[in-house]
């Protein structure tokens, strides 16, 4: 039976990464994760954690890195030569300034091998039975003309149960801290672990469509004091409006 693990906003809890490849190594010698975005922001080290990624997996696994958008606000703050100042503001004000300090500091010492890593990015996974992506899909668009801002930004609503035509749909993105959230249809990973420390990997069988199979649980500490400060409520970033 081969597996799909999947694992959701990590946000600079490089302990929660470590201890979750770690349990995930455990229970089979081989199979494939996919990572749901948001690898920075608001947690200590973010530059471990894309570190770590950019590593890659041990011998036998497939390692499949989706962008989240705060992937996105951080390349945008970093690379692009218009409206840097608001690009730079929008990524401070969702935690990128956590993420400097884990660089030290500097957007200088954020080296390019980083940086390039995040551009070749993807936005979704598709697999025989499944849609992997950071935050939604639209049901009533085919998947290769889907918008970006859905991908990264959206946020389903409590009744929605999710999907696309067959496919099963697993994100991240929305945080809930009691979660993970499990629909007919889609499955939110998203347990808000950069604060809580209760990370939830999703299980899944290759071979049999719908939701998870099974979870992996991994209990780190939490950090509630910076989740106070720096996330008031849950899904507060917003999309920029789109370029023309």
């Amino acid at each position: 039976m081969p597996l799909t693990f999947a694992i959701a906003d990590l946000h600079g809890r490089a302990d929660l990464l470590e201890a979750a490849l770690a349990a995930i190594e455990e229970r089979v010698a081989s199979g494939t994760v996919v990572f749901l975005g948001d690898y920075v922001d608001r947690g200590p080290k973010s530059k471990q954690v894309i570190a770590r990624l950019v590593a890659g997996p041990s011998q036998g696994w497939e390692w499949v890195c989706l962008r989240g958008n705060h992937e996105e606000m951080m390349l945008r703050a970093l690379t692009c030569s218009e409206a840097v100042f608001i690009e730079r503001k929008l990524w401070m004000s969702n935690g990128g300034d956590v993420t400097l300090r884990s660089y030290g500091d500097s957007a200088d010492f954020v080296p390019d091998t980083h940086i390039d890593w995040l551009k070749g990015l993807p936005l979704m996974h598709v697999d025989l039975q499944r849609v992997y992506v950071h935050a939604a899909i639209d049901p009533y668009r085919p998947l290769h003309r889907q918008r970006e801002s859905t991908l990264l930004w959206a946020l389903y609503g409590d009744d929605e149960e999710g999907g696309h035509g067959d496919f099963h749909v697993v994100h991240g993105h929305h945080q809930f801290a009691d979660g993970p959230v499990l629909k007919t249809h889609r499955t939110d990973l998203d347990t808000f672990a950069w604060s809580t420390g209760h990370l939830v990997v999703g299980v899944f069988d290759d071979d049999t469509p719908g939701g998870p199979v099974d979870f992996i649980e991994v209990i780190g500490e939490p950090a509630r004091q910076e989740a106070e400060a720096l996330v008031p409520t849950a899904g507060t970033a917003r999309a920029p409006e789109p370029r023309s």
